[in-house]
Protein backbone atom coordinates (compact mmCIF):
# COMPACT_ATOMS: atom_id res chain seq x y z
CA UNK A 1 0.00 0.00 0.00
CA UNK A 2 1.46 3.59 -0.71
CA UNK A 3 1.76 5.36 2.17
CA UNK A 4 2.00 9.46 2.03
CA UNK A 5 2.18 11.91 4.81
CA UNK A 6 0.37 14.98 4.86
CA UNK A 7 2.58 17.81 6.57
CA UNK A 8 1.10 20.74 7.92
CA UNK A 9 1.58 24.07 10.38
CA UNK A 10 -1.37 25.84 9.96
CA UNK A 11 -4.96 25.64 10.00
CA UNK A 12 -5.33 27.04 6.68
CA UNK A 13 -3.82 23.81 5.05
CA UNK A 14 -6.60 21.27 6.06
CA UNK A 15 -8.78 21.86 3.34
CA UNK A 16 -5.53 22.10 0.40
CA UNK A 17 -4.60 19.03 1.61
CA UNK A 18 -7.99 17.45 2.65
CA UNK A 19 -8.49 16.68 -1.41
CA UNK A 20 -4.88 15.22 -1.61
CA UNK A 21 -6.38 12.47 1.47
CA UNK A 22 -9.39 11.55 -0.65
CA UNK A 23 -7.77 10.75 -3.81
CA UNK A 24 -4.93 9.36 -2.07
CA UNK A 25 -7.58 6.83 -0.76
CA UNK A 26 -9.63 6.20 -3.22
CA UNK A 27 -6.55 5.23 -5.31
CA UNK A 28 -6.53 2.77 -2.90
CA UNK A 29 -3.37 4.19 -0.61
CA UNK A 30 -3.22 5.64 2.66
CA UNK A 31 -2.75 9.09 4.44
CA UNK A 32 -2.09 10.59 7.77
CA UNK A 33 -0.98 13.66 9.06
CA UNK A 34 1.65 15.63 11.03
CA UNK A 35 0.43 18.95 12.05
CA UNK A 36 0.72 20.69 15.49
CA UNK A 37 -1.89 20.68 18.38
CA UNK A 38 -3.68 23.53 17.76
CA UNK A 39 -4.43 22.38 14.23
CA UNK A 40 -5.03 18.31 15.15
CA UNK A 41 -7.81 19.90 17.15
CA UNK A 42 -9.42 20.11 14.11
CA UNK A 43 -9.12 16.82 12.43
CA UNK A 44 -11.86 14.62 11.88
CA UNK A 45 -13.00 11.22 13.73
CA UNK A 46 -11.17 9.10 10.65
CA UNK A 47 -8.02 11.13 10.23
CA UNK A 48 -5.30 9.63 11.49
CA UNK A 49 -2.08 11.65 12.94
CA UNK A 50 1.63 10.58 13.52
CA UNK A 51 3.10 12.92 16.85
CA UNK A 52 6.35 12.67 16.54
CA UNK A 53 9.56 12.64 13.64
CA UNK A 54 10.62 8.61 14.91
CA UNK A 55 7.00 7.36 14.37
CA UNK A 56 7.05 9.28 10.72
CA UNK A 57 10.68 7.16 10.04
CA UNK A 58 8.53 3.70 11.31
CA UNK A 59 5.77 4.59 8.83
CA UNK A 60 7.93 5.56 6.05
CA UNK A 61 6.06 7.33 3.49
CA UNK A 62 6.58 7.63 0.09
CA UNK A 63 6.22 11.28 0.08
CA UNK A 64 5.61 14.38 2.43
CA UNK A 65 2.48 16.88 0.72
CA UNK A 66 3.32 20.08 2.62
CA UNK A 67 1.50 22.83 2.40
CA UNK A 68 3.84 24.77 3.95
CA UNK A 69 6.74 27.01 3.41
CA UNK A 70 9.25 24.30 4.88
CA UNK A 71 9.02 20.93 5.01
CA UNK A 72 11.16 18.34 7.72
CA UNK A 73 14.40 17.23 5.88
CA UNK A 74 14.73 14.18 7.35
CA UNK A 75 11.17 12.81 7.23
CA UNK A 76 11.34 9.70 4.48
CA UNK A 77 10.14 10.56 1.13
CA UNK A 78 9.70 13.06 -1.35
CA UNK A 79 9.20 16.06 -0.55
CA UNK A 80 6.40 17.88 -2.47
CA UNK A 81 5.82 22.00 -2.00
CA UNK A 82 1.85 22.27 -2.69
CA UNK A 83 2.02 25.89 -1.72
CA UNK A 84 -0.54 27.75 0.74
CA UNK A 85 -1.98 29.81 -1.43
CA UNK A 86 -1.95 31.70 -4.66
CA UNK A 87 1.14 34.69 -5.51
CA UNK A 88 -0.55 37.87 -4.22
CA UNK A 89 3.03 39.82 -4.18
CA UNK A 90 2.97 40.54 -0.79
CA UNK A 91 6.63 40.91 -0.72
CA UNK A 92 9.34 41.00 -3.54
CA UNK A 93 9.55 37.68 -5.62
CA UNK A 94 12.92 36.25 -4.00
CA UNK A 95 11.45 36.96 -0.64
CA UNK A 96 7.73 35.53 -1.37
CA UNK A 97 5.82 32.89 -3.46
CA UNK A 98 9.08 31.98 -5.55
CA UNK A 99 11.84 31.70 -2.45
CA UNK A 100 13.57 28.94 -2.76
CA UNK A 101 14.29 27.08 0.93
CA UNK A 102 16.35 23.89 -0.39
CA UNK A 103 13.74 21.67 1.04
CA UNK A 104 11.61 20.16 -1.41
CA UNK A 105 11.79 17.53 -4.61
CA UNK A 106 8.99 18.90 -6.13
CA UNK A 107 7.34 21.85 -6.79
CA UNK A 108 3.40 21.44 -7.93
CA UNK A 109 2.32 24.79 -9.41
CA UNK A 110 -0.96 26.12 -9.95
CA UNK A 111 -1.01 27.70 -13.12
CA UNK A 112 1.11 29.48 -16.26
CA UNK A 113 1.59 32.55 -13.88
CA UNK A 114 3.92 30.33 -11.49
CA UNK A 115 4.89 27.68 -13.34
CA UNK A 116 6.93 29.17 -15.77
CA UNK A 117 8.93 31.16 -13.07
CA UNK A 118 9.53 28.46 -11.13
CA UNK A 119 10.53 26.47 -13.89
CA UNK A 120 13.29 28.81 -14.45
CA UNK A 121 14.54 28.44 -11.07
CA UNK A 122 14.25 25.01 -11.57
CA UNK A 123 17.29 25.27 -14.38
CA UNK A 124 19.34 27.66 -11.52
CA UNK A 125 19.32 25.78 -8.94
CA UNK A 126 19.08 22.32 -10.54
CA UNK A 127 17.72 20.23 -7.42
CA UNK A 128 13.60 20.00 -7.72
CA UNK A 129 11.78 19.55 -10.39
CA UNK A 130 8.76 21.74 -11.15
CA UNK A 131 5.09 20.15 -12.87
CA UNK A 132 1.76 22.17 -13.37
CA UNK A 133 -0.98 20.39 -11.76
CA UNK A 134 -3.35 22.96 -10.08
CA UNK A 135 -3.78 23.14 -6.68
CA UNK A 136 -5.70 20.41 -4.58
CA UNK A 137 -7.50 23.07 -2.73
CA UNK A 138 -9.82 24.13 -4.94
CA UNK A 139 -10.64 20.67 -5.97
CA UNK A 140 -13.99 21.07 -4.52
CA UNK A 141 -14.58 24.70 -5.72
CA UNK A 142 -15.13 22.74 -9.07
CA UNK A 143 -16.76 19.79 -7.76
CA UNK A 144 -21.68 19.22 -7.99
CA UNK A 145 -22.52 21.27 -4.68
CA UNK A 146 -22.84 18.95 -1.85
CA UNK A 147 -25.51 21.80 -0.25
CA UNK A 148 -22.76 23.06 1.93
CA UNK A 149 -22.53 26.50 -0.69
CA UNK A 150 -26.34 26.12 -0.83
CA UNK A 151 -26.72 26.34 2.88
CA UNK A 152 -24.94 29.45 3.25
CA UNK A 153 -27.05 31.63 0.81
CA UNK A 154 -30.11 33.25 2.71
CA UNK A 155 -33.54 31.98 1.50
CA UNK A 156 -34.90 35.17 0.62
CA UNK A 157 -32.15 35.51 -2.75
CA UNK A 158 -30.05 38.39 -1.57
CA UNK A 159 -27.05 39.08 -2.99
CA UNK A 160 -23.89 37.33 -1.07
CA UNK A 161 -21.48 39.38 -0.20
CA UNK A 162 -17.84 37.67 1.23
CA UNK A 163 -14.99 39.45 3.13
CA UNK A 164 -12.14 38.13 3.67
CA UNK A 165 -8.75 39.79 5.25
CA UNK A 166 -4.78 38.76 5.28
CA UNK A 167 -3.15 38.66 8.48
CA UNK A 168 -0.80 40.88 7.73
CA UNK A 169 -1.72 43.91 10.19
CA UNK A 170 0.27 46.34 7.69
CA UNK A 171 -2.44 45.15 4.70
CA UNK A 172 -5.43 44.29 6.46
CA UNK A 173 -8.32 45.96 5.66
CA UNK A 174 -9.69 44.61 8.73
CA UNK A 175 -9.79 47.30 11.08
CA UNK A 176 -10.37 49.81 8.32
CA UNK A 177 -13.67 48.12 7.21
CA UNK A 178 -15.17 47.03 10.26
CA UNK A 179 -17.39 50.11 11.23
CA UNK A 180 -18.66 50.45 7.43
CA UNK A 181 -19.24 47.13 6.42
CA UNK A 182 -21.12 46.95 10.05
CA UNK A 183 -23.27 49.75 8.60
CA UNK A 184 -23.94 47.60 5.42
CA UNK A 185 -25.09 44.65 7.45
CA UNK A 186 -27.34 46.80 9.61
CA UNK A 187 -28.87 47.92 5.91
CA UNK A 188 -30.22 44.34 5.42
CA UNK A 189 -30.07 44.57 1.62
CA UNK A 190 -26.95 42.21 0.91
CA UNK A 191 -26.41 39.03 2.94
CA UNK A 192 -22.64 39.11 4.34
CA UNK A 193 -20.22 35.91 4.67
CA UNK A 194 -17.00 36.96 7.11
CA UNK A 195 -13.89 35.48 7.45
CA UNK A 196 -10.52 35.99 8.38
CA UNK A 197 -7.02 34.30 8.34
CA UNK A 198 -6.57 32.29 11.53
CA UNK A 199 -3.21 34.09 12.01
CA UNK A 200 -5.17 37.78 12.38
CA UNK A 201 -5.67 39.10 15.76
CA UNK A 202 -7.70 37.78 18.03
CA UNK A 203 -9.61 41.11 18.92
CA UNK A 204 -9.82 41.61 14.62
CA UNK A 205 -11.87 38.12 14.57
CA UNK A 206 -13.92 39.01 17.96
CA UNK A 207 -15.39 42.18 16.14
CA UNK A 208 -15.91 40.15 12.98
CA UNK A 209 -17.48 37.77 15.40
CA UNK A 210 -19.95 40.31 16.82
CA UNK A 211 -21.61 41.38 14.04
CA UNK A 212 -23.64 37.81 13.37
CA UNK A 213 -26.97 38.09 13.17
CA UNK A 214 -29.97 37.76 10.51
CA UNK A 215 -27.56 39.33 7.99
CA UNK A 216 -24.36 37.60 8.23
CA UNK A 217 -22.75 34.94 9.71
CA UNK A 218 -18.99 34.13 10.16
CA UNK A 219 -17.02 31.42 8.37
CA UNK A 220 -14.38 29.16 9.59
CA UNK A 221 -11.25 29.23 7.26
CA UNK A 222 -10.92 24.95 7.43
CA UNK A 223 -14.42 25.44 5.77
CA UNK A 224 -14.20 28.25 3.22
CA UNK A 225 -14.36 26.45 -0.18
CA UNK A 226 -18.45 26.28 0.41
CA UNK A 227 -18.26 30.17 1.19
CA UNK A 228 -16.16 31.12 -2.02
CA UNK A 229 -19.12 29.39 -4.18
CA UNK A 230 -21.51 30.67 -1.40
CA UNK A 231 -20.81 34.36 -2.84
CA UNK A 232 -21.39 36.36 -5.54
CA UNK A 233 -18.79 39.26 -4.87
CA UNK A 234 -15.45 38.90 -2.55
CA UNK A 235 -14.60 42.06 -0.54
CA UNK A 236 -10.77 41.72 0.39
CA UNK A 237 -7.33 43.62 0.53
CA UNK A 238 -3.85 41.53 -0.37
CA UNK A 239 -5.09 38.24 0.25
CA UNK A 240 -4.45 34.63 -1.68
CA UNK A 241 -8.19 34.23 -1.03
CA UNK A 242 -9.04 36.93 -4.54
CA UNK A 243 -7.08 35.06 -6.47
CA UNK A 244 -9.01 31.62 -5.11
CA UNK A 245 -12.08 33.93 -5.45
CA UNK A 246 -11.62 34.73 -9.16
CA UNK A 247 -10.52 31.43 -10.74
CA UNK A 248 -14.54 31.40 -10.59
CA UNK A 249 -14.32 34.44 -12.82
CA UNK A 250 -16.52 36.36 -10.13
CA UNK A 251 -15.83 40.13 -9.33
CA UNK A 252 -13.71 41.17 -6.35
CA UNK A 253 -13.43 44.46 -4.40
CA UNK A 254 -10.11 45.68 -2.44
CA UNK A 255 -8.79 48.56 -0.51
CA UNK A 256 -5.55 49.45 -1.25
CA UNK A 257 -4.31 46.24 -2.72
CA UNK A 258 -0.62 45.87 -2.68
CA UNK A 259 -0.53 45.38 -6.43
CA UNK A 260 -3.77 46.65 -7.76
CA UNK A 261 -4.45 44.35 -11.38
CA UNK A 262 -7.40 44.92 -13.44
CA UNK A 263 -9.25 42.67 -12.61
CA UNK A 264 -9.64 44.17 -9.10
CA UNK A 265 -11.93 47.14 -8.64
CA UNK A 266 -9.64 48.33 -6.00
CA UNK A 267 -10.70 51.63 -3.61
CA UNK A 268 -8.47 54.18 -1.38
CA UNK A 269 -10.70 54.40 1.92
CA UNK A 270 -13.78 52.85 3.69
CA UNK A 271 -16.21 55.07 2.41
CA UNK A 272 -16.33 53.79 -1.25
CA UNK A 273 -17.24 50.78 -0.56
CA UNK A 274 -20.78 50.23 -1.30
CA UNK A 275 -19.92 51.91 -4.62
CA UNK A 276 -17.52 49.43 -5.56
CA UNK A 277 -19.95 46.87 -4.70
CA UNK A 278 -22.47 48.41 -6.81
CA UNK A 279 -19.89 48.47 -9.90
CA UNK A 280 -19.29 44.39 -8.89
CA UNK A 281 -22.78 43.32 -9.25
CA UNK A 282 -22.76 44.88 -12.26
CA UNK A 283 -19.30 44.46 -14.05
CA UNK A 284 -18.43 45.80 -17.32
CA UNK A 285 -17.25 43.66 -20.51
CA UNK A 286 -13.58 44.93 -19.59
CA UNK A 287 -14.10 43.91 -15.41
CA UNK A 288 -15.63 40.62 -17.21
CA UNK A 289 -12.70 40.15 -19.67
CA UNK A 290 -10.27 41.00 -17.15
CA UNK A 291 -11.37 38.61 -15.08
CA UNK A 292 -11.73 35.73 -17.14
CA UNK A 293 -7.66 36.39 -18.56
CA UNK A 294 -6.54 36.97 -14.82
CA UNK A 295 -8.49 33.40 -13.89
CA UNK A 296 -6.98 31.54 -16.92
CA UNK A 297 -3.25 32.31 -16.05
CA UNK A 298 -2.91 31.43 -12.24
CA UNK A 299 -4.91 28.42 -12.64
CA UNK A 300 -6.78 26.90 -15.77
CA UNK A 301 -8.00 23.65 -14.55
CA UNK A 302 -11.72 23.36 -13.85
CA UNK A 303 -12.02 19.30 -13.79
CA UNK A 304 -11.50 19.26 -9.73
CA UNK A 305 -8.68 16.90 -10.72
CA UNK A 306 -5.83 18.65 -9.32
CA UNK A 307 -5.19 16.15 -6.57
CA UNK A 308 -4.48 13.09 -9.05
CA UNK A 309 -2.04 15.38 -10.85
CA UNK A 310 -0.15 15.72 -7.72
CA UNK A 311 -0.06 11.92 -7.21
CA UNK A 312 0.96 11.34 -10.90
CA UNK A 313 3.63 13.84 -10.58
CA UNK A 314 5.16 12.48 -6.86
CA UNK A 315 4.98 8.56 -9.13
CA UNK A 316 6.62 10.44 -11.87
CA UNK A 317 9.45 12.07 -9.84
CA UNK A 318 10.10 8.69 -7.43
CA UNK A 319 10.36 6.79 -10.89
CA UNK A 320 13.51 9.30 -12.65
CA UNK A 321 10.89 10.29 -15.38
CA UNK A 322 11.25 14.06 -14.83
CA UNK A 323 15.31 13.75 -15.02
CA UNK A 324 17.79 13.85 -12.47
CA UNK A 325 17.93 16.41 -10.04
CA UNK A 326 20.98 17.92 -8.11
CA UNK A 327 21.86 17.60 -4.50
CA UNK A 328 20.11 20.37 -2.14
CA UNK A 329 22.00 22.45 -0.64
CA UNK A 330 23.32 21.88 2.77
CA UNK A 331 21.73 24.83 4.53
CA UNK A 332 22.58 23.76 7.91
CA UNK A 333 21.59 26.43 9.68
CA UNK A 334 17.43 26.20 8.49
CA UNK A 335 18.08 22.39 9.10
CA UNK A 336 19.08 23.06 12.32
CA UNK A 337 16.27 25.30 13.30
CA UNK A 338 13.89 22.71 11.92
CA UNK A 339 15.31 20.31 14.50
CA UNK A 340 15.38 22.44 17.21
CA UNK A 341 11.46 22.79 16.08
CA UNK A 342 10.52 19.62 16.54
CA UNK A 343 12.83 18.17 19.53
CA UNK A 344 14.69 15.82 16.55
CA UNK A 345 18.17 15.57 17.20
Amino acid sequence: MRRYLLFATELYALPILRPLAAAIRAGGGEATWFLPDAVARHLRADEHRLTSAKAVAAWNPRAVLAASNWVPHFFPGAKVQLFHGFNVEKRAAERGHFRIRGLFDLYCTQGPATTLPFRELAREHGHFAVVETGWPKLDPLFAPDDGSAAALRPRDDRPVVLYASTFTESLSSAPLLREEIARQIARGDRHWLLTLHPKSQPEWVAAYRALVGPNAQFVEADVLIPALRAADVLVCDTSSVISEFVVQRKPVVTLRNRAPKPHMIDIAEPALLDEALQQAFAPTPTLTAALAAYADAIHPWHDGCSSGRVLAAVEDLLAGRLGPLTSKPANLWRKLQIRSQLRHF
